[in-house]
């Protein structure tokens, strides 16, 4: 089951898995800084020609070691772009406990719902091209769709007060969900099918989410659910392509994300992270990365949390997004699509929204992204217009485009959202700036 932000239904399952013990991650390495070279996927730079202190991009690394030293987290990786360069990129802590292993700033990380974004990319992409529009019933390319009913508070199906629509997914106003979060009746009849194990194929997962009622009809409720792994099978139904291929083809190759994919092919499980849990005061290992779940084709191709990358492929993406859809002399998508997608696209009545701790008030959501409206509203360091996401193993990005800033911090532990650990670390950027 890989399409998630947060994994909670899992947990129970995976932390059977063997221990890896809570000795060692006291004793990791201490932080590997790199002088940014030249795979970190942007150019390296000095912070003061990005308008930045170098004294105070140091703070990074002992607020960032002092988690692997308590034993909060195995390790994990910082990186600081400006202005097109990278000012900082480091890693604290272990890859495998067990083993051991020292984390690598560029070991490969499970990025779970950071792949909403790259799927939501895509389907702009097809917008651009007349394949798909915005309006599009969902139907339109998953028939089955067009027969979903909504699940009354009387208990009853009703037909939808409109029918779904592109837009509907992008922005989670779809009224589907995950059954992860809630305990309506909707969540317990997606609890209750086994249809995120059992799909053969994102086809077949598809279909089968058709057959399972709405929350609320289409572009009443914000909830955040399935819609962008639905949205990966509209990308494959207009373009005519897997979704693993359509991804290469057009956004990982021309960005030179060469480590970004579904799976994590056996010559570079060197650098694969260990995922892992707090559990009875000790990390245990949830996902090995030898022989996990990210080591073998999955069942159905998420586009709502499927891929595994690195810092250095994906702040390549996330720099063609500051710079409104180009990187060098490889363009994405227009500036006008981007800017579109980048701007809250949510009525009053839905906005701010809310996911449990990860966001403060102030947000609202884009076509793909929690959108900054009101950064007075946030205790964050935000700026309006700020742009963001995260995923299940607390990996986290944002994009100021008024600062022309990027920050990532990831490491590999549920439950999501566990520390403090993005706010502390967005507060040590901002307070680098000069």
């Amino acid at each position: 089951m890989r399409d998630k932000l947060c994994m909670p239904i899992a947990l129970a399952a995976l932390t059977a898995a063997a221990a890896c013990g809570g000795a060692g991650v006291a004793d990791a390495p201490p932080p590997a800084a790199l002088e940014a070279p030249a795979d970190a996927g942007l150019p390296a730079g000095e912070p003061a020609d990005a308008g930045m202190s170098a004294a105070r991009l140091e703070r990074i690394g002992p607020a960032m070691r002092a988690y692997v030293d308590d034993g909060r987290v195995a390790g994990v990786m910082t990186m600081v772009a400006r202005r097109g360069q990278v000012v900082h990129w480091a890693a604290a802590g272990l890859r495998d406990v067990a083993a051991g292993d020292p984390l690598e700033p560029d070991d490969i990380f499970r990025i779970y719902s950071m792949t909403k974004p790259i799927t939501s990319v895509a389907t702009m992409m097809l917008v651009e091209e007349g394949k798909v529009a915005l309006d599009d019933p969902v139907a339109r390319f998953i028939p089955e769709f067009g027969d979903v009913m909504v699940l009354t508070d009387a208990g009853e199906r009703a037909a939808p007060d409109r029918p779904m629509t592109v837009e509907h997914l992008l922005t989670h106003t779809s009224g589907l969900t995950y059954g992860f979060f809630g305990d309506s009746p909707v969540d317990r009849a997606y609890r209750e099918s086994d249809f995120f194990t059992s799909a053969a194929g994102l086809d077949d997962f598809a279909r089968q989410a058709a057959g399972l009622p709405l929350l609320a009809s289409p572009g009443e409720r914000w909830n955040y659910s399935i819609s962008t792994d639905i949205l990966g099978r509209v990308v494959e139904v207009a373009s005519g392509q897997p979704l693993d291929a359509f991804f290469r083809a057009r956004i990982t190759q021309p960005l030179g994300m060469d480590d970004t994919a579904f799976v994590v092919p056996a010559g570079k499980r060197d650098r694969f992270t260990g995922h892992y849990a707090q559990q009875d005061g000790a990390l245990q290992l949830v996902d090995s990365p030898a022989d996990g779940e990210y080591t073998r084709t999955p069942g159905w191709l998420s586009g709502g949390g499927g891929l595994t990358s690195t810092a250095s492929d994906y702040i390549r993406f996330a720099q063609m997004l500051l710079q409104d859809g180009r990187l060098g002399d490889t363009r994405i998508l227009a500036p006008e699509t981007v800017q579109m997608m980048r701007m809250n696209r949510l009525p009053e009545t839905l906005a701010p929204i809310q996911l449990g701790t990860y966001l403060s008030r102030g947000y609202g959501f884009g076509l793909g992204f929690a959108v900054v409206m009101d950064a007075d509203s946030s205790p964050e360091p935000d700026n309006d217009g700020v742009f963001r996401w995260a995923g299940a193993a607390n990996t986290f990005f944002w994009i100021d485009p008024a600062e022309e800033l990027i920050g990532m911090v990831w490491t590999q532990l549920n439950p999501f959202a566990a520390y403090d650990l993005e706010r502390e670390f967005q507060t040590l950027v901002y307070e680098a700036l000069e």
